[in-house]
């Protein structure tokens, strides 16, 4: 058991399926009370059953306070989890554009907008987003997920950098593919990039959990992500030559 989350309040939104629902299972059989957030509210509340959890069903931007009255008034571990796996070009239409920035962005900053005063005043809360190796790289067919996925790293590790001296832990979460409803709609460029080497959601839970008990940021459930990166840092025009190559088979396949 991991004593960080023994009897915390925790609250995991898009947990109605995927990794969300594995990372609330987690969070209840290490003894954590957990409200159980999704769009669907049947999927939220089958969740929250299963594990004696609550259901907060609803936008995941704006649940913050029902979480908190669930939970008895505090929160103690934020999983911002909810997402959308936007595809397409620069060429993708404003609202697909709205919407991955409102979801896969700004559902985090309104979060962390509601829960920091509490959390920095008593100096302790845990934020953990799930973020996608393409926010550390990109990912081809898919612009609006891979720049918004961009920006929720960039977020989590403004928060980290800002506030770790005041007792917020921050946790980013990276993996490539995971064997979910998401991963299905990824389409022929999920085909060639994440799912020769997907895992499960458990694994991902798995891998938040070890990282909590290490106290560590990054969080990689795909290892090799962490050459692919430094890669990217350190030789860029290399890296962006090998990624048009995938490009290149990506659209001869198609």
């Amino acid at each position: 058991m991991v004593e960080a989350v023994q009897g915390a309040g925790v609250v995991v939104t898009g947990a109605g399926g995927g990794i969300g629902a594995a990372l609330a299972r987690r969070f209840a059989a290490e003894g954590a009370r957990v409200v159980v957030n999704d769009l669907d509210a049947g999927k939220a509340e089958a969740v929250a059953e299963e594990i004696g959890g609550i259901a907060v069903p609803g936008d995941a931007s704006a649940i913050v306070g029902a979480a908190r009255d669930a939970l008895g008034g505090t929160v103690d571990v934020y999983c911002a989890n909810a997402g959308v796996a936007s595809g397409g070009s620069e060429a993708a239409g404003e609202d697909v554009w709205a919407l991955a920035w409102d979801v896969n962005v700004m559902a985090h900053v309104r979060a962390a907008q509601a829960l920091l005063p509490d959390w920095l005043e008593r100096g302790s809360g845990r934020f953990v987003s799930t973020v996608s190796a393409a926010g550390l790289l990109t990912m081809i067919g898919a612009a609006p997920y891979a720049v918004t996925k961009h920006g929720a790293y960039a977020f989590a590790e403004w928060l980290s950098l800002t506030y770790r001296h005041r007792g917020l832990k921050v946790h980013a979460i990276c993996p490539q593919g995971v064997r979910t409803d998401m991963l299905a709609g990824t389409g022929s460029a999920g085909d060639l990039v994440l799912v020769p080497t997907a895992i499960e959601p458990e694994d991902v839970a798995d891998a938040l959990f070890k990282g909590i008990e290490e106290d560590r940021f990054l969080i990689l459930p795909h290892s090799e992500v962490a050459g692919y990166y430094q890669a990217r840092a350190t030789d860029p025009d290399r890296w962006l030559t090998n990624m048009n190559h995938i490009q290149q088979k990506w659209e001869a396949a198609r």
